[in-house]
């Protein structure tokens, strides 16, 4: 048997946040990508002539692909084919989604023939959007599977250490590119005549240094492979029993636990990615404001969420306690979408939407940083990849069909109120499965209620 090697990669400070910070930063450059249009809705209304249920199909067009089965074969290719490779294909896919985008967008396709044939079907939705939403499947298939392969790549390189923190940060990084991107569209809209082209090009060449980031990312993974082997912790071809089989999907599947993390995923999230969508013309609306003022109030929603996912991850590596977080951060959500829906209507001041906005902040820090870092607790690491892109894929069907259902209601009732207390609704069911998931780990013993660092035995 060799000597283990003296000092790993990942035992290197410098090196394991490095990763974190090469990965992170192409989460943080995908975040701004997804929202880039939704500060913008009025000025594409009016500029490309969608209205709220074209915007609510485009939104949803993020999440077609991977419901359809897309996130079923990315985990498949993550634990077959690692991380190092289905990052970089990953990052190109969201950099061709990107690309299709922008053009159906620019004013040149709309003269083309090509436009002119789209036109021709489906007349209520423009040619403009439907580009823009095959765009955006693409490159929806491309972020949610570099969400997962970033998990797994957090679950490798700091296995044993501070796993919650670094799940943490690289959250906090993301979501600090919803924060930039609210300011940044409007701007950058305005400093080109009130353009949607500019910020979507924009946002899209810094994807293009996401993917550099993770080609860089690939060498310095294939280094630590190097020395997981010399120091006999791998080896350079997987054992039968180790390699990853499509059958061993069907122990995720039947796993009680696996489908309480995932339903409860999914009714947090959708109750708040489809809601960032709206809620710059939510708040335009209701406050009386200009889009770009609505825009920045609500670019204070991930301020808090930043600031309290990394001192969280901290808490869960060294105190535990993940399972209460689910459960207070979902009663936290249902509070302030309710206060949206009844509160601020009545009472429609700044101070107390920002305090509502931020105060959400704080949910989207509690349950994500104890959700993420909880799922290698209940799942065998050579499926692990499978198990983050099937939950995936069970929030997708949510995330696909909410803004949807959203839309719709909007156009419908003319007004927020429904919307609103539909996502209060889903806060109520997110907050039974997180008292399922805390009863089920009391009885089974999953310890999701642990510290993440182990302690030396002496």
């Amino acid at each position: 048997m060799s000597e283990k090697v003296q000092k790993l990669m990942n035992d290197s400070p410098v090196a394991r946040w490095t990763v974190l910070i090469l990965v992170a930063l192409m989460m943080f450059f995908a975040y701004m990508f997804v929202d880039v249009m939704s500060p913008l809705k009025s000025l594409v209304e009016s500029n490309l002539g969608w209205n709220s249920g074209v915007f609510g199909t485009y939104a949803a067009s993020e999440y077609i692909l991977n419901v359809c089965g897309f996130l079923i074969i990315a985990g498949v290719i993550l634990d077959k084919l690692g991380v190092r490779f289905s990052g970089i294909l990953s990052a190109a896919i969201m950099v061709i989604g990107a690309a299709i985008k922008f053009i159906g967008i620019s004013e040149w396709f709309q003269t083309t023939a090509f436009a002119a044939w789209l036109n021709s079907w489906w007349v209520t939705m423009p040619a403009s959007a439907k580009m823009a939403s095959l765009g955006f499947m693409i490159f929806g298939c491309g972020c949610e599977m570099e969400g997962t392969n970033v998990s797994k790549i957090l679950a490798k390189w700091f296995k044993g250490k501070e796993m919650a923190l670094a799940m943490g940060l690289e959250m906090a990084i993301a979501r600090l590119g919803v924060f930039g991107v609210m300011w940044i569209a409007p701007v950058i809209s305005a400093r080109f005549g009130g353009s949607v082209v500019a910020p979507v090009g924009f946002c899209g060449a810094l994807l293009c240094i996401g993917l550099i980031n993770f080609i860089v990312f690939a060498f310095l993974d294939r280094k630590f492979d190097s020395q997981l082997v010399e120091a006999g912790l791998a080896t350079a071809e997987k054992s039968p029993e180790d390699e990853f089989h499509v059958s061993d999907l069907g122990a995720i599947f039947k796993s009680k636990m696996f489908w309480m993390v995932a339903l409860l995923c999914v009714l947090y999230y959708s109750a708040i990615f489809p809601f960032q969508r709206y809620a710059t013309n939510f708040l335009e609306e209701t406050l009386s404001i200009p889009a770009a003022s609505a825009a920045q109030l609500f670019s204070c929603f991930p301020i808090l969420a930043m600031c309290l996912t990394p001192v969280l991850g901290i808490f869960l590596d060294r105190k535990g306690k993940g399972a209460t977080m689910l459960m207070v951060g979902a009663l936290i959500m249902i509070v302030c979408h309710l206060s949206f829906a009844f509160l601020l209507p009545v009472f429609p001041s700044k101070a107390l939407a920002l305090i509502l906005i931020v105060v959400l902040g704080v949910s989207f820090s509690l349950v994500p940083a104890a959700l993420w870092p909880s799922v290698p607790k209940i799942i065998d690491e050579k499926i692990l990849g499978s198990a983050y892109c099937l939950i995936f894929w069970v929030q997708n069907i949510g995330l696909c069909l909410v803004p949807l259902l959203i839309g719709s209601l909007r156009q419908s009732t003319g007004g927020y109120l429904v919307p609103m207390i539909v996502f209060a609704s889903f806060g109520v069911l997110a907050f039974f499965f997180s008292i399922l998931l805390k009863r089920e780990d009391r009885l089974k013993g999953y310890g999701l209620e642990l510290p993440n660092i182990k302690k030396e035995e002496e």
